[in-house]
């Protein structure tokens, strides 16, 4: 059996609209100046506390925390206003072709909340495909291995029969340091030359190419 975890924001979503309109919102109602877009893009995929930490790196705890419950506040509403984070070109069917094979199952690894990864999966009907899901709420940050290592563990499935999808270079890191295949993808918020970086075994450019490289790894394990 292999184990097949995806990323969710950058790999599965485009939530880019989502998460810098409410850190733009959250940073004005706390009373600074918004961070530019690109740095926010930069740090999708931390945990919110971390993340924050690292836009404003001048605030101490309390200055931090108030900033992650306003972001939590303004993308509460966004949802509630209807806003969207829609799947990628070709993610849809390649969880559906990938969660009916026998040899696979699927997870994902995030950096979101549990309520936010399960409004997302929700929103899309695709929570039946996921036989696990990690987290920030269930181990640490990215880059720490945990969620990988955990969710290898729950499924009873090695290191080496494991693959980690994802944009940033977070993603790979985390793979690397739980022992597990490193795939990047361009579609996201961090560019190949980041992920290559990072520690990426493979980079693709779109669903389209990603389905022929996981079926040459689910291939390449079977056969050994």
């Amino acid at each position: 059996m292999k184990l097949v975890l995806f990323d969710c924001d950058g790999t599965l979503v485009d939530s880019q609209h989502m998460i810098v309109g409410s850190m733009t919102s959250a940073f004005a109602l706390c009373g600074y100046a918004a961070p530019a877009r690109e740095a926010v893009l930069g740090i999708v995929g931390l945990s919110l506390p971390i993340a924050i930490g690292r836009l404003a790196p001048h605030l101490d705890e309390p200055g931090v925390s108030a900033l992650v419950d306003a972001y939590k506040a303004a993308f509460h509403q966004s949802r509630i206003d209807g806003v969207v984070e829609p799947l990628y070109p070709g993610c849809l069917e390649a969880i559906v072709a990938l969660a009916a094979r026998e040899d696979v199952l699927l997870g994902v690894a995030t950096g979101k909340s549990r309520r936010g990864l399960t409004a997302v999966l929700g929103s899309h009907g695709l929570e039946k495909h996921f036989a696990v899901l990690k987290t920030a709420d269930d181990a640490p940050s990215k880059p720490h291995p945990a969620m990988v290592i955990d969710a290898m563990a729950e499924m009873g499935v090695d290191p080496e029969d494991t693959v980690v999808i994802g944009d940033t270079a977070f993603d790979m890191e985390m793979a690397r340091s739980a022992g597990t295949r490193a795939v990047g993808v361009t579609w996201g918020y961090h560019d190949a030359t980041s992920l290559q970086h990072a520690g990426a075994h493979a980079i693709v450019d779109s669903y389209a190419d990603l389905m022929p490289e996981l079926d040459r790894f689910l291939v390449r394990e079977a056969a050994q």
